[in-house]
């Protein structure tokens, strides 16, 4: 249904919800919230410390709009039983004509500078009759012109003339008592309570689920291919291949290189997942791999997810593999290198390639790829990954993931797959004393931040967004600006995902090189990037990352020689989260987070985007329990046995995922 068919939504709106990957009634309903507003309890501003959120009722008594260098912004004149204060919101100079004097309600972050606080980009709601700002409402990821007040209005009007139907077999529906499908999307978009909330997201992400297993299980099928080339390598060869490190690899890698090299002389293609957690040496491994390819004849591929790490594994493949001809290739190589790199792949004067995404473009062609390494495998998407493999003629692939799996869903998921897992890590790598910072705290955690850097150490600052739409979390470009004020002695520089890849490569060359203190950053810092001269690792909002990302953000200090810390920021609502943040003081084993994560918070931040391509996208903002994973399972299963409405499950899995067809999780 067209989205100009419902009751609000203009031509020029329906543009902006295309700017969101909304182009129907259909697709609007299935647009989850990110967040919900608690909107059960009104402080006054000057109990709430800095940094905290708060839901404000107070009086506008007057508004102005000024533009500062490219920024613009808006500023609102407040007050509360006395206390004056104010509110402001950055380029949204549109919200000066909404403003007007009177009784509002904000909800927002509370920045508490030099004793004087302020509001940032709150959402608010003129206090009258009709108040909408109460109990839980959502907060829906924003762009363009759109509102919140727009999108909640439009998915209201859309869910009164759409209803989504299930899939699952109706007698599976009866036997256990499933609730209709349509009652959970209107209850994910204005849930009762928490607990409806919670209903909903299980039910949806049940539905969702139960549709991808049964696509897996259609496709899957038996992928064991039979092995093409022989492999020429000896196990003598290969250990003395590891003495080119300058460590003992631990029994983990041993193991790993073992199965590896079985899977390499036996008669079936590898197709391997390595999971090992931050320092486990997995790369090492996977180095190894490729000697039993070169030493053997044939060609073999790295590919990183970024030109920062991809440049930083190309140094270390020169330096493994002196003998050999090491290539490399990504987007900001140049036409000349990029024309005479590919010319040398073809021909097979190429041993091993090093890139980017650059490799999958069309025209990069493989004289005799045998071999392909995958590294950070959740930050590639399942398409790219398989077409990878298809570079070669049933070339072995070796996918590497720092970001542990519980096992339990690696089986769901990935039951195509070898997993290999290296469950130690080398011994000389220190451990990461971890702290969790409240916002009483975040002065003191600063002058120490002040004094570290002056002793000449390094330190990063990781956000969750680059911008915030609603003053929900803190923002990397808005705590860059805060930083550079407050500690102006302290070199700060900024990075995130909208970067343009070069940019992104000099800053974090730059700020390897000790050019810069302190790195503002997106998670685009998680993966990879190797300074040991940082020992600082500070997180904003930590209660909204879940514990493997975390775990990982954490590995990027410790890399040194000097003592290393980790603060966890507590954001709003963290209280609740306090329990589960803790369990980082105590534990540095990746695998028994992950489990821990699962058990505290259910599915949705395992497999969403991250782990598996573009599948689930649609989920990623639901927090829904591991126990609809698992039943999602046991009905396809059930589904499949006795043949339950098989056509039509059939037709809807394949309508839904037809691209997995050509990117099977591998």
């Amino acid at each position: 249904m067209k989205l100009t068919s419902l009751k609000g939504i203009s031509e020029a709106r329906e543009k902006d919800l295309k700017k969101l990957g909304i182009t129907s009634a259909e697709e609007l309903v299935r647009y989850f919230p990110r967040a919900y507003l608690d909107m059960t309890s009104r402080v006054s501003v000057t109990e709430v410390a800095h940094n905290e959120m708060a839901l404000v009722a107070c009086r506008l008594t007057g508004v102005e709009s000024r533009r500062a260098g490219k920024r613009q912004f808006v500023r609102a004149h407040l007050e509360q039983d006395g206390r004056y204060f104010t509110a402001v919101w950055f380029n949204m100079p549109y919200l000066a004509s909404r403003l007007q004097a009177g009784d509002y309600l904000f909800y927002g972050r509370v920045q508490n500078k030099y004793g004087q606080p302020s509001l940032v980009n709150p959402t608010f709601e003129k206090l009258g009759q009709n108040v909408r700002m109460q109990g839980l409402v959502p907060v829906y990821s924003l762009r363009g012109n759109l509102t919140q007040r727009a999108v909640r209005d439009g998915v209201k009007e859309a869910l009164k003339a759409v209803c989504p139907t299930s899939v699952i077999p109706a007698v599976l529906l009866r036997r256990y008592a499933i609730p209709p499908l349509g009652e959970a999307y209107r209850a994910i978009h204005a849930p009762k309570d928490a607990r409806a909330m919670r209903a909903a997201a299980d039910r949806i992400a049940l539905e969702e689920y139960f549709t991808l297993i049964a696509a897996f299980k259609l496709i899957k099928g038996d992928r064991r291919e039979a092995r093409i080339r022989k492999y020429r390598v000896t196990e003598r060869e290969v250990a003395d291949f590891e003495k080119r490190f300058p460590f003992l690899f631990t029994r983990g890698q041993q193991g790993a290189v073992r199965a590896i090299y079985d899977d390499l002389t036996g008669p079936v293609r590898m197709n391997r997942l390595l999971q090992g957690d931050v320092g486990s040496g997995k790369t090492a491994v996977a180095l190894t791999g490729i000697f039993m390819a070169v030493k053997s004849g044939f060609q073999a591929v790295y590919l990183s997810p970024t030109e920062v790490l991809a440049a930083q594994n190309y140094e270390l493949l020169r330096k493994i593999f002196p003998e050999y001809r090491v290539v490399y290739l990504a987007g900001s190589s140049t036409a000349k290198e990029k024309r005479e790199t590919k010319a040398a792949i073809a021909a097979g004067e190429a041993d091993v390639v090093c890139g980017t995404h650059a490799v999958l473009q069309a025209d990069v062609h493989f004289s005799s790829l045998a071999f392909c390494v995958c590294d950070e495998q959740h930050r590639f998407g399942v398409a790219q990954r398989n077409a990878l493999g298809e570079k070669g003629e049933a070339a072995d692939v070796l996918v590497m993931s720092a970001t542990p799996i519980p096992r339990t869903l690696s089986l769901v998921f990935y039951g195509d797959l070898d997993v290999t897992t290296i469950p130690d890590k080398p011994k000389e790598r220190q451990e990461v004393a971890t702290a969790i910072v409240p916002a009483r705290k975040y002065d003191d955690m600063l002058e120490y931040l002040r004094a570290e850097v002056k002793k000449g150490r390094q330190a990063y600052f990781v956000c969750s967004r680059i911008e915030d739409d609603e003053g929900q979390v803190t923002a990397a470009t808005e705590l860059f600006g805060e930083l550079c004020e407050r500690l102006p002695d302290v070199r700060f520089a900024l990075l995130h995902g909208r970067m343009k890849e070069k940019e992104k490569t000099d800053v974090m060359t730059a700020f390897k090189a000790g050019a810069y203190d302190c790195l503002v950053s997106t998670t685009v810092i998680e993966v990879g990037v190797d300074v040991p001269n940082a020992t600082i690792m500070m997180i904003a909002d930590a209660d909204r990352f879940g514990l493997s990302q975390l775990h990982q953000l954490r590995g990027r200090v410790g890399r040194g020689s000097e003592k290393s810390w980790c603060f966890l920021l507590v954001g709003a609502g963290g209280e609740n989260a306090l329990e589960r943040l803790s369990v980082l003081k105590t534990t540095s084993d990746g695998f028994e987070l992950a489990e821990t994560d699962l058990r505290m918070r259910g599915g949705g931040d395992f497999l969403g985007t991250r782990q598996s391509g573009r599948v689930l996208s649609e989920i990623k903002n639901l927090k829904y329990s591991q126990e609809a994973i698992f039943t999602a399972k046991k009905l396809v299963e059930e589904t499949f046995e006795a043949r339950l409405d098989f056509d039509a499950v059939k037709a809807a899995a394949m309508k839904k995922y037809e691209s997995l067809k050509d990117v099977v999780l591998n």
